[in-house]
C-alpha cells in the first residue's frame, strides 16, 4: 500500500517508518508540520532545513505546510486530500500508547477515507528501544523537560537507565523529551549534527541544531 507518515524527526516515527516498510508498505511521503512562519517544525522547534536534509538523507519526499495548531486538523485534513489525489491509501504513525492520540487519528483518518497504520501501538517501551538500538538507528536528545544536561546526548543504553532512574516514560510519551534521528536501516546517508544554542521555552529546554550530510552511504 502507498502510505504517507507523519513525521516529526525522531524515533518513534522512524521506527514507525521502518516497520511500515518491512511489512511491505511504500512510504512514498514524509509529513511534517510548521509554524506559521515556515521556520521551524510546529511540535517540537527543529530548523525546517534540519528536517528536508534529513528527508534528503532517507530518500523519501518532504511535505511541510504551515498551520497554527489551532487550524491543525484542517490543514491535516487539506494535505491528505492532496495526498489521496497522488494514490495515497494510508498514514503511518508512531503513536505507542496514548489513547486520545490514536482516537484522533482513527477519527481523522476514518473522515478521510485513509488508513491508519500504528506498527508501534502498545509494545513495550524497553522493546522499542532495544530494537531502535539494535537495527543501529541513531539519534539525540533535542528537547527535554528533564534538563538542559540530556540535550545533545544520544539515545543508547546509559540513557535508557538514566531515564529510568528518573522514573519516566522510556519513550518520553508525556513530553519528556524529543530526538532527532541521524542515521539507521531507512537512511540511505548519515547525517552530522552541528548543536547550536540551547533555549528555554516554559518548562521545556531545546536545543537549536543544524544539519550536515556525512559523506559515506549507510545503506546496508
Amino acid at each position: 500500500m502507498k502510505v504517507f507518515a507523519s513525521w516529526s524527526g525522531g524515533k518513534d516515527c522512524a521506527l514507525a517508518v521502518y516497520k511500515a516498510m518491512s511489512q511491505g508498505h511504500q512510504v512514498a511521503y514524509l509529513v511534517n508540520f510548521v509554524s506559521e512562519d515556515g521556520k521551524r517544525s510546529r511540535s517540537h522547534g527543529i530548523r525546517r532545513e534540519a528536517l528536508a536534509l534529513q528527508a534528503k538523507a532517507i530518500g523519501i519526499s518532504l511535505i511541510q505546510a504551515k498551520t497554527s495548531w489551532e487550524e491543525y486538523e484542517k490543514n491535516f485534513k487539506e494535505t491528505c486530500r492532496e495526498l489521496k489525489q497522488q494514490g495515497v491509501e494510508g498514514g503511518v504513525f508512531g503513536d505507542v500508547d496514548l489513547e486520545e492520540h490514536r482516537a484522533w487519528v482513527e477519527r481523522v483518518c476514518g473522515e478521510l477515507g485513509i488508513k491508519p497504520l500504528l506498527p508501534l501501538w502498545q509494545i513495550e517501551p524497553k522493546r522499542l528501544l532495544d530494537e531502535f538500538l539494535k537495527l543501529k538507528f541513531q539519534a539525540v536528545v533535542v528537547a527535554t523537560k528533564l534538563g538542559a544536561s540530556l540535550l545533545g546526548r544520544g539515545l543508547d543504553k546509559a540513557l535508557m537507565a538514566e531515564l529510568k532512574r528518573l522514573g519516566c516514560d522510556l519513550l518520553g510519551e508525556n513530553g519528556e523529551y524529543h530526538t532527532f534521528v541521524t542515521t539507521g536501516p531507512i537512511f540511505k546517508r548519515s547525517l552530522k549534527i552541528i548543536p547550536g544554542q540551547r533555549m528555554t521555552r516554559g518548562d521545556v529546554s531545546f536545543l537549536d541544531i543544524s544539519v550536515e550530510l556525512e559523506s559515506v552511504s549507510t545503506t546496508p
